[in-house]
């Protein structure tokens, strides 16, 4: 999850962006057989063509569902996605997009560009081609001995960033494409500016953000730092290779603050708000697990609202 230059992948989409019950579709399909992605039987049993097939497995490892390398599902998988017991495996809950969503965009590895584009890219109107260009310049300022990606495949993530996250307007595209919307699209964070010929994600207050996954990424990020206060400007903006809340989620800042204040009374004890020394940190005050937070929303979701 912390941005390491010697670890990147582009272009492992196959250019599909992921679409509805692909995650739900493949998750089940691998809990059943572990070698369903490499069987001549995938396409049958997913109902999806061979490089489609691929995209899917992508999508559910670069969603932190199923493990990076072995062919079997991850705890948070199981949480989720699971079929019989999971809390939400046909992505009901717009919480679950919001989670999911964190999990992309955290996962410098395996979604180098997606972890570009919401910690690093802060540009709030552009176009595809300078989506493209400062992608491109991004990589080639990271990637200094290596071989780099060709630049077709920079372009296609680029291409494929605002397609997932922006909801289709009809006009220029097909009734089914309309369909095969992504989930992200839902959360609003990228919008096509009026003529379609530029994009907007703009810091803004995010209502729709439940607590419960908010206090999931949040306990995330005091486990990739290792301590226990992190300054609020820290959640704000990525710094050293870390990802960062207030950018992931594209908050203001007044937003973020109000949203840390109300998590420390979803679950009490957990965390705290201080001022040390002139500084505005969150502490963990006790140690439980990330997973705590998503169980809590699930579970108890009225508790959102009195929060």
């Amino acid at each position: 999850m912390i941005f390491n230059p010697d670890k990147m992948a582009f272009g492992r989409h196959e250019t599909f962006a992921l679409r509805y019950g692909w995650l739900s579709k493949g998750f089940q399909a691998i809990t059943k057989d572990s070698g369903i992605f490499e069987s001549d039987e995938a396409t049958v049993e997913l109902g999806v063509g061979k490089n489609m097939v691929s995209a899917i497995k992508y999508w559910l490892r670069a969603c932190r569902m199923i493990d990076p390398v072995e062919n079997k599902s991850t705890d948070l998988g199981d949480y989720i996605l699971a079929s019989e017991d999971g809390y939400d495996p046909y992505l009901e809950d717009e919480a679950t997009i919001w989670l999911l969503h964190w999990l992309l965009a955290t996962n410098a590895e395996l979604a180098t560009s997606w972890f570009w584009f919401f910690n690093r890219f802060h540009k709030p109107e552009f176009t595809g081609q300078e989506l493209g260009t400062a992608l491109a310049d991004f990589v080639n300022e990271k990637i200094i001995n290596k071989k780099k990606p060709a630049l077709a495949t920079l372009s296609n993530d680029a291409g494929l960033i605002p397609r997932m996250y922006t909801l289709s307007t009809g006009n220029t595209r097909t009734p089914l494409e309309d369909a095969l919307d992504s989930p992200f699209s839902l959360l609003k964070l990228v919008s096509q500016s009026t003529g379609g010929r530029s994009y907007q994600s703009r810091p803004m207050a995010r209502p729709d953000l439940p607590l419960g996954m908010l206090g999931f990424a949040v306990y995330e990020m005091f486990e990739m730092k290792n301590t226990r206060a992190i300054p609020i400007e820290d959640f704000m903006y990525s710094k050293d290779n870390y990802p960062a809340i207030g950018s992931v989620f594209r908050l203001t800042e007044s937003d973020l603050v109000a949203k840390l204040e109300r998590l420390v009374n979803y679950i009490p004890g957990i965390f705290d708000i201080r001022d040390t020394a002139g500084q505005h940190q969150l502490y963990l005050s006790e140690e439980t697990d990330a997973m705590t937070f998503i169980i809590e929303h699930y579970e108890n979701p009225s508790k959102e609202i009195a929060a």
